[in-house]
């Protein structure tokens, strides 16, 4: 199977302060893989780097085009969508602007109407709350909001960023969920970045442990989740 994402050699860099330590990944097309560590382990700045947000070195290759050094914009307008961590909604406006501006890149406005309801198919309770501030809407249903904003795009590429991250555990099972449908019914190719290491497993294809900006191992989901030594010193279950 293509790698859909590849890094080489990733390095990032905040100022004079380097992040990221020659990581080397691999994500297949049409598959879900998690990175997964503890909180400052590198996992956000690796999905920043991805998409142009940070200073970097090494190479980066999506869907067989290099990309690392173009602008966030550019990357965007190739079907990379970025869910950054704490959701990151327009608190003033309604669910439905929010979903809007999801959908700004896009030159085939007459087929935003169809997003709409299909990302509404994938989180009713959005449809419920359309005119509400999204403000006014749970830590859940504020995710959910910015997923399917990500979605309004028509993403190949969905980075989500410690989406369980404050969720109660129905909200966090209701939420993957949702993910598992969107990758398996639309073929949409995910990069997770998760704290919550038995959640991400859940869905997950593939798994790279993350640890001080370095990859530590990574295999299939189901290999890392029965290795007991593995599970005890990263996954921390």
């Amino acid at each position: 199977m293509r790698a859909f994402l590849e890094a080489n050699g990733l390095e990032a860099y905040y100022g004079w302060t380097k992040v990221l330590h020659g990581l080397d990944l691999s994500v297949p097309e049409g598959k879900v893989t998690a990175l997964l560590g503890a909180n400052g382990a590198g996992k956000t700045t690796t999905l920043r780097a991805l998409c142009g947000m940070t200073t970097v070195k090494g190479q980066i290759f999506y869907d067989g085009q290099r990309i690392d050094g173009k602008p966030t914009e550019e990357i965007v307008r190739l079907g990379v969508a970025h869910v950054p961590e704490g959701r990151g909604t327009f608190a003033n406006l309604t669910v439905f602007e929010n979903l809007l501006l999801g959908a700004y890149t896009r030159s085939d406005r007459a087929k935003v109407a169809e997003d709409l309801d299909r990302v509404y198919h994938y989180f009713p309770v959005l449809k419920e709350r359309r005119t509400s501030q999204a403000g006014l809407l749970s830590g859940g249903e504020q995710q959910m909001l910015a997923v399917a904003r990500g979605l309004m795009l028509r993403p190949r590429l969905l980075l989500l960023d410690e989406p369980s991250l404050g969720l109660a555990p129905i909200m966090v099972a209701e939420l993957f969920r949702a993910v598992r449908t969107i990758n398996q019914t639309e073929g949409v190719t995910v990069l997770l970045a998760e704290q919550n290491a038995s959640a991400a497993l859940d869905v997950a294809h593939h798994v790279y442990l993350v640890e001080t900006g370095r990859i530590v191992t990574g295999g299939p989901a189901e290999v890392l989740r029965g290795d007991d030594a593995i599970r005890r010193s990263y996954l921390g279950y």
